[in-house]
């Protein structure tokens, strides 16, 4: 990596919402949070600084955001809007440099070491057209590498103070000053660690990034295990990791939270089989398999439990998938037990390999399938889910 290597991270602040407010501009300045309806057990996907500051936090039940913030407007997301404005911000990104990785729906990483001019006037100029052309605030971190700006970023949102707008901050961490802009956070600032690692470093008098670093190495790595070492090289500031321009699909995974408590294992489990006809439909457009199947389950009391298993051949079609995630669910869930929310994942993803006689045979047989698929799906429209059954499922019966 290059001495003078210069990563610039930026976040769209409170993204959701502001392109809410584009649409609204009566929102602008007014508390209120995009999500689902708090009878209907929504969660709040994003909230507007107004709303923050009665204490309305990200993935909060909005039953809970209504009780604290009594006039909190809720705004039914739009999210073709969100995809779309996402998209005219990265490509214009994409326009001052081909070395950014966007990390998610309104955060992006940018390698620009060999951009001319200063990081200040970068993140200036950057900052200016997002918000004159697009209408939307955002916040920049520029450090050495992609740890240390994102912390910048994280730094320049918190040090702008609370308010009922948009940070739209700049922090730039210069090289070589990198410790000391970190030693002095909060332990749980540190990306990557969260409430439980904050508290059990807390327990050993760690209550600063500073304080990692003067704390026996091997005495985290004992505690710790691996992640003990990388805790202790994040908190020196220590990132080689380069920008990735691809995004790598590690899993697909569906989950659902229910209206209303679910405790009929007929519901559950025909539930679990829609999930991983999602998960099976978009594993084999993208002509991708995988080995590890997992199962999550949320109890009326917000305890959740998670459980997976590695098959032996990698996989894709919907019948794996939903036995196995049924067998996971069975061997967790009592019966009569009430459900708040069920999800099905798999990861352990890899190219789907074709040997010469299926890649010979593929085209017929989709084109088989898919008549097939059609004559079922109108044969049950007609008569009922149960006029045709697989025969595996009428060998259970027996």
């Amino acid at each position: 990596m290059p001495e003078n290597r210069r990563i610039l991270h930026i976040d769209l602040d409170a993204f959701f919402c502001s392109v809410e407010e584009l649409r609204d501009p009566t929102l602008k300045g007014k508390p209120f949070a995009v999500g689902g309806h708090p009878d209907q057990r929504g969660v709040v996907a994003s909230c507007s600084y107004a709303a923050r500051k009665f204490g309305v936090r990200s993935a909060m039940p909005m039953s809970q955001a209504v009780k604290i913030c009594k006039p909190l407007i809720i705004v039914r997301g739009k999210y073709g809007d969100y995809g779309d404005a996402s998209k005219k911000v990265m490509d214009y990104l994409r326009e001052q440099t081909d070395q950014i990785e966007q990390i998610s729906i309104d955060e992006a990483f940018l390698d620009i070491t060999n951009l001319p001019g200063t990081s200040e006037v970068i993140a200036k100029t950057l900052q200016r057209h997002v918000n004159s052309e697009f209408g939307l605030p955002c916040s920049i971190g520029i450090a050495g590498n992609k740890l240390v700006a994102k912390m910048a970023t994280d730094y320049g949102k918190i040090a702008s103070g609370i308010s009922d707008k948009p940070p739209n901050a700049i922090f730039i961490v210069s090289l070589g000053s990198e410790q000391s802009f970190l030693d002095p956070l909060p332990v749980d600032a540190l990306w990557g660690v969260g409430p439980k690692t904050a508290e059990k470093l807390k327990e050993l008098n760690i209550k600063t990034i500073g304080d990692i670093t003067r704390f026996p190495e091997q005495e985290l790595l004992n505690r710790f295990g691996k992640w003990g070492f990388a805790i202790g090289q994040r908190a020196r500031g220590i990132d080689d990791r380069p920008i990735t321009m691809k995004h790598i699909l590690k899993s697909v995974s569906q989950e659902t939270t229910f209206a209303k408590d679910i405790s009929e294992e007929s519901a559950l489990v025909e539930t679990i089989s829609k999930l991983s006809y999602r998960i099976s439909r978009r594993m084999q457009k993208k002509s991708i398999q995988g080995t590890t199947i997992k199962i999550k389950l949320r109890r009326s009391d917000f305890s959740t439990v998670t459980r997976q298993t590695t098959l032996k051949q990698p996989i894709n079609d919907q019948e794996t998938i939903t036995a196995t995630a049924v067998s996971l669910f069975k061997k967790e869930w009592k019966i009569g037990e009430p459900v708040r929310l069920i999800g099905v994942g798999v990861s352990g993803l890899a190219p789907k390999q074709l040997n010469l006689w299926e890649h010979q045979s593929q085209v017929q047989e989709n084109e088989s399938r898919t008549r097939l698929n059609i004559v079922i799906k109108h044969l049950r429209q007609k008569y009922g889910n149960e006029v045709v059954r697989w025969g595996d499922d009428l060998a259970k019966d027996e």
